[in-house]
């Protein structure tokens, strides 16, 4: 067994740990820390892959502004397990089933995408340079700048939009009231 293949075998079973983390936590807080931990765990299998654009755009949008996202609503949202209704027989049966029928349609659909690759030899020793930083760059502003530069006059006025939109109107005093 070669050094990558141990190092994503330990990076499965720990993403794999964390996504368990995530659902049997009871805590959200932990839920969500645990999820952090995941897209960390996540992030590392695309630095292997060479994907290290995709890897920091996840620390980032993810783990970053997405996470702390999900931290707010959780703390607005006072979850309290004492005042939590609790489910009654009917709804958690209902989870049971409609879980085992997802369980099932996951299975099927491994079943089917492993079907054929039993015969083909896929390298993954040899590296290529399609997911690295340069190579995205220089496509993104030699073959793509004009819908570059589109996108980024769209994000210029939806940030002054909401500028607008949330700027408090000052009321000046008018000459009338004052007399």
């Amino acid at each position: 067994m070669e050094i990558h293949q141990v190092i994503f075998w330990i990076l499965s079973l720990l993403t794999l740990s964390f996504a368990v983390g995530v659902i049997m936590s009871r805590s959200p807080i932990n839920s969500v820390l645990f999820l952090i931990l995941t897209f960390f765990s996540i992030s590392a299998h695309y630095v292997m892959m060479n994907a290290q654009f995709l890897a920091i755009v996840n620390i980032i949008v993810y783990a970053g502004a997405i996470m702390v996202l999900f931290l707010f609503v959780i703390m607005l949202m006072n979850l309290n397990s004492d005042t939590e209704p609790q489910k009654n027989f009917l709804v958690q049966f209902a989870a049971v089933i409609s879980g085992g029928a997802l369980l099932l349609i996951f299975v099927a659909a491994l079943k089917s995408s492993f079907t054929g690759l039993e015969g083909k030899d896929i390298n993954l020793i040899e590296s290529t340079d399609i997911g690295l930083i340069k190579n995205l760059g220089q496509k993104l502003f030699t073959d793509y700048v004009f819908p570059f530069e589109i996108a980024s006059v769209l994000f210029l006025s939806a940030m002054i939009g909401a500028v607008v939109l949330g700027k408090k109107d000052t009321v000046l005093p008018s000459t009338e009231e004052s007399m």
